[in-house]
Formats: structure tokens, C-alpha cells, sequence
């Protein structure tokens, strides 16, 4: 099944502030996290429960969030870079906590992703990203991370092949579409 992403505004004349914006590419960057999890499980990839499912989301959240700021890094200031990209965190943020409370009961599962994204934000700092899209060692990282993940075993032994040559670069399109979009008439 195809993901329908919608990634216009409905007003395109309107003027959009970067936390409207912020907000729209969370709920992107969400439905895309998912949809790649997903398809690791139709690719017969196996998760033991609800929260390796859930890790994994976040680790392709992570991976959008620093794509976003790769992106960002060509359209707008520093300044609105960075309010870009806080707002943009900040929002996936509330949606990993309210989506972990509805799988995993109550806590305080946003600060575990917080932390996940403080350390990967220096690991992918170390990565090229350029006009083509992410480096194929950036990939790799992200494939990495989502095998230490899922474990080693027989079932997901190749998921780091399925992340770095299918899954991550599938995520990285459908996002960088999206996030041209929502800028295409320069909104804000």
C-alpha cells in the first residue's frame, strides 16, 4: 500500500510561521517513520514487541530530524534554522510521548528519545549529506543503529542491507518531496 503524504497548504498565499511549518513536518516525518517500519515487518524483518517497533520509529525520526536540518541548512538562516529544527524535534517529541503512553502505558518516554537524538545528532554530525540526498555512509549509520535494535538473530540479520539501500533512502525522498513542498512558495 502506497503512503499519502499530504505536504501542501491548502492556502499556499498564506504565510506560514516556522513553528506551523515545524508541525507539518513532524506529522510527516511520523507518518514516514511508520510507514518504514512497517515495511521492514512485510519485508519479514521481525520485531519482539511494541517498544523494539516503537525504537525503531524513533531511529527513523532521528535520521528525518538531521535530514531536515541538512535541508534547512540551504533555505534559511542560522537563526531560523535552529528555531526550525527545535520546533521540528520539539513536535516529533510530543508525538513519540503521547504514541509510546498509547503502546507502552504511562512515563516519560520522550526523554529516551531526547537522549537518542543528543547522541545521534554528533554520530550523523560526522556524515556528508549532498544535493544527491545522504552519503551512503549516513545510511549505513542509520541501518546500523536499526540493527542493534532489532538484534542479529536469523530473522534480521540483513535489515542493516534493507535500511541502507532500500528503506533509508525511500524515508530521505518522500521527506525531502515533502519538505520542498510545504517551502515551495516560500511560506514563511
Amino acid at each position: 500500500m502506497a503512503l499519502r503524504i499530504k505536504s501542501h497548504w491548502s492556502d499556499p498565499d498564506r504565510a506560514r510561521s516556522l513553528d506551523e511549518v515545524a508541525g507539518a513536518l513532524a506529522f510527516i516525518a511520523w507518518r514516514i517513520a511508520l510507514d518504514r517500519a512497517i515495511n521492514l515487518h512485510c519485508e519479514r524483518f521481525v520485531y519482539r514487541d511494541d517498544a523494539q517497533r516503537l525504537a525503531v520509529i524513533e531511529e527513523y525520526l532521528v535520521f528525518l530530524i538531521q535530514i531536515a536540518d541538512r535541508l534547512a541548512h540551504a533555505r534559511l538562516d542560522e537563526d531560523r534554522r535552529r528555531d526550525l529544527i527545535t520546533g521540528f524535534a520539539r513536535r516529533v517529541f510530543d508525538h513519540v510521548q503521547d504514541n509510546a503512553t498509547d503502546l507502552l502505558g504511562p512515563g516519560a518516554h520522550g526523554a529516551a528519545f531526547i537522549e537518542r537524538l543528543n547522541a545521534r545528532s554528533g554520530e550523523y554530525a560526522e556524515y556528508g549529506f549532498t544535493d544527491e540526498g545522504p552519503s551512503y555512509p549516513l545510511l549505513r549509520h542509520l541501518g546500523f543503529e536499526i540493527q542493534r535494535l532489532m538484534g542479529e538473530g536469523q530473522e534480521n540479520r540483513w535489515v542493516i542491507d534493507q535500511v541502507m539501500d532500500q528503506d533509508g533512502w525511500e524515508a530521505y525522498r518522500r521527506f525531502d518531496r515533502a519538505f520542498a513542498d510545504l517551502f515551495e512558495s516560500d511560506p514563511i
